[in-house]
């Protein structure tokens, strides 16, 4: 038959050469007699053993499983040729025997010298009885499986042949898919069948997208059943966003911000480039599977936009000035809905504010998991592009999809990190209207994103500003998380918008400020614009050794060791310095843990950093008082900044002429922070002068204070109801050689460095 690849089906066996003129050759496809073999189930330790059941029921049973000739097989026969012929003797085996053989031959059907002399010795037979039994047992299986796959492949052929007439006949005779009545000849212009064939196949992989729904969002997505319409929303608010042969309308939200929707209308995508399949398939399902990520893009896109229109019924308003998500109204609209596990609860919040920083450069910062890691330090401990599905039109990210993986982290050991894979989908809808919408591919694990991001728009005054919405939606396991942040988390503090824009907020303003072209005297006197930005990186390689140490992210290799005279609120961690630059050789023990404070959050920050407070907490290096001797500015917030802190010469003690402490400071509606290293005087001079900050060796230590979620974002004392939750984070160097081993005398030491920081802490703010 033309298209498929010719198969000779062989006929080598005495039994089938009989039968041979009864059997027309058989031409077919090797995935057909692939396909026949495999539903055979015979090959190997797979053998059906009831097929032999239902060969015999067929007729095809033969005598050489139970009989044997007497000294008629094998070599014997053939010296039998030159003797005067005599009449051959027939031994039928007993019932016993032949059930021994068979049970047998099922777990051994070629026994050794040894098993057929035990046989015979058992069952009464001689040597070359048994043997000539499992000859004649081995070639009776093989004849039966010969022909029963004959029998198959026979009915196979004949199948084949009766499709190729009905395809014949259908060719011969070409009915109109519009009326059902026939073609008549020339009809059908060359362009039009071409439409109809790729009609066709659209239909075919529609039904394979329907199908990959179930894989990626739990249950089928009901507009693709018709690829014209979205799922019914009654909601009211019809934002469209351009799918295949869907033309959005207009909005409230379109009408005031200007939004166009039509980029995807009109039947077609945008263009893909640098296709890569991200499951690792093959052929069409590399298409449908990009197709399915695309139609789940697009859905999340939705979703987004009716999420972040101002007024939207999705949200209600509480006292204060808190929203909280409609949950029967998103369930009425979203196609991500699904029913949570026990001990599973859902976080949803939204924010706005105006961040210093364009759409597009922020919507580039976001695509790039190496710029989005630097902007969101301390929430981002990780991030990796696994696949661009669509790389975006005309050289812009308008149109960008690319599947991620990354790591977000809460700054505590008692919050577990979040790990995620998911996709990140890119859309202009406007001149400097831009949209960035993440949604989770991986829903079987502790934490699903649903869809979340942002709606950023450039303000019209001319200014490197823009005004941002940004929409945070999870699903996570509430047991995972320790009692004392549970309020913080649902709060949205945690992991929610408010964090987010607070991040970004503070991060925009630290690059504003440094890539000015206006340096602030005190710094000019000071430090060389090469000189600062040196100390940022060093900074930032400080920052981020410390979060990897309380949050255990994957970003360096701790381990975690659980000792018995440790509490388990106390995380102990070491880890090796073998290959990083700037550190030597050695261990690095690390402590954390986490306690509620009576006191509000900017009264412990403002204590922690007060230069002249320092001898009341710091315990390990034993200096009192410290001296600010260089402050580098990263925002308008008091206390946002870098500084270069020396101990006072009264303090006495040795490491005061040698070392510096490398300080930075942040405080933001979401956290506040103060992480401090010590540092060479030499090495720091290298950098305050512009060189390289890789190689200066940090061991940091600090505090991060969250707000305790109760009492939202208001840093006030009122009689005790204000509290906030502490952590405390010290890392020193354990050993100089790598292959030391943890001592319990160590750990100890960690352990009572920790708590007796808790200790000084809480006994001069004057708390219990």
């Amino acid at each position: 038959m033309p298209g498929f690849s010719a198969f000779e089906l062989p006929l080598s066996s005495p039994l089938i050469s009989m039968s041979k003129q009864n059997f027309p050759t058989l031409s077919f496809s090797n995935r057909e007699m692939m396909e026949g073999h495999s539903e055979l189930g015979l090959i190997g330790d797979h053998f059906d053993g009831g097929l032999l059941g239902r060969i015999k029921d067929d007729g095809y049973e033969s005598r050489s499983g139970s009989d044997n000739f007497e000294g008629a097989s094998g070599d014997d026969q053939e010296a039998a040729n030159d003797q005067p012929k005599r009449k051959k003797k027939y031994h039928r085996h007993t019932p016993h025997q032949t059930q021994e053989l068979e049970a047998f031959f099922k777990d051994c059907n070629h026994p050794d010298e040894k098993q057929r002399a035990d046989l015979s010795r058992r069952l009464g037979l001689e040597n070359k009885q048994v043997k000539f039994w499992f000859q004649n047992r081995r070639t009776q299986m093989k004849t039966q499986i010969e022909r029963h796959e004959n029998m198959i492949l026979k009915q196979e052929n004949e199948r084949l042949r009766a499709e190729n007439s009905v395809m014949r006949e259908a060719m011969a005779n070409p009915m109109c898919n519009n009326c059902g009545g026939a073609a008549i000849p020339g009809q059908i212009s060359f362009d039009e069948h071409q439409i109809r064939i790729e009609n066709a196949r659209l239909k075919d992989e529609l039904n394979r997208i329907c199908a990959l729904a179930n894989k990626f969002l739990g249950r089928p997505i009901s507009s693709l059943a018709s690829p014209m319409s979205l799922p019914a929303s009654n909601s009211g608010l019809e934002l469209g966003i351009g799918r295949n042969g869907f033309s959005g309308g207009s909005s409230g939200l379109g009408m005031s911000m200007g939004l166009d929707f039509g980029d995807f209308s009109g039947g077609t995508l945008p263009a893909i480039s640098g296709i890569r399949s991200p499951m690792g398939l093959m052929g069409n399902e590399i298409h449908a599977e990009r197709s399915m990520l695309l139609e789940l893009a697009l859905v999340a896109m939705d979703e987004l936009l009716k999420m972040a229109q101002a007024d939207s019924p999705l949200w209600i308003k509480m006292d204060g000035g808190k929203e909280i998500l409609n949950q029967e109204e998103y369930a009425r609209m979203s196609s991500f809905i699904s029913p949570t596990s026990p001990g599973y609860v859902t976080e949803a919040s939204r924010e706005t504010g105006v961040v210093i920083i364009n759409s597009s450069a922020l919507v580039e910062t976001m695509m790039d998991p190496e710029r989005w890691s630097e902007m969101f330090p301390s929430m981002v401990s990780r991030a990796v592009t696994l696949d661009v599905i669509a790389s975006g039109m005309g050289g812009s990210r308008n149109g960008s999809l690319q599947v991620m993986q990354a790591e977000i982290q809460l700054l505590s050991p008692l919050v577990p990190v979040r790990q995620l894979s998911f996709l990140r989908f890119c859309k202009q809808h406007a001149e400097g209207l831009w949209a960035v919408v993440d949604a989770s591919i991986d829903a079987g694990r502790n934490f699903k994103r649903l869809p979340s991001g942002f709606l950023v728009q450039d303000t019209p005054n001319g200014f490197s500003k823009a005004s941002i919405t940004w929409v945070e939606h999870s699903q996570y396991d509430e047991s995972l998380i320790h009692q004392l942040y549970r309020p913080l988390i649902a709060s949205g503090l945690g992991f929610g918008a408010p964090r987010w824009i607070a991040t970004l907020q503070r991060q925009c303003e630290c690059l504003a400020i440094h890539m000015s072209s206006s340096i602030p005297s005190e710094d000019a006197t000071a430090i060389s614009p090469a000189g600062r930005r040196s100390m940022l990186k060093l900074a930032q390689r400080m920052a981020n050794n410390f979060f990897s140490g309380i949050c255990l992210s994957s970003s360096q290799k701790w381990d975690t060791h659980h000792l018995g005279n440790v509490g388990d609120e106390i995380k102990v961690m070491t880890r090796k310095n073998t290959d990083v630059p700037g550190e030597p050789p050695s261990i690095v023990l690390c402590a954390a843990t986490s306690v509620w404070m009576p006191v509000s959050r900017q009264r412990v920050f403002d204590f922690l950093r007060d230069e002249r407070m320092r001898g009341e907490w710091v315990i390990l290096s034993g200096i009192g008082q410290m001296k600010e001797m260089l402050r580098i500015s990263k925002g308008q917030v008091d206390g946002n900044s870098l500084s270069v802190l020396r101990a006072n010469a009264n303090n006495g003690g040795e490491s005061s002429n040698n070392t510096l402490f490398l300080q930075e400071t942040w405080n933001d509606t979401s956290c506040s922070a103060l992480l401090y290293s010590p540092v060479e005087v030499e090495s720091l001079k290298v950098v305050m002068s512009g060189g390289d900050s890789t190689y200066v060796a940090l061991i940091p230590s600090g505090f991060t204070i969250h707000p305790d979620g109760h009492s939202g974002t208001q840093d006030v004392d009122d009689g005790g109801s204000s509290g906030c939750l502490l952590t405390v984070g010290l890392q020193i160097l354990l050993n100089s050689l790598p292959t030391a081993k943890l001592t319990a005398e160590s750990v100890e030491t960690v352990n009572d460095l920790i708590t007796g920081t808790i200790q000084k802490i809480k006994a001069s703010l004057g708390v219990a």
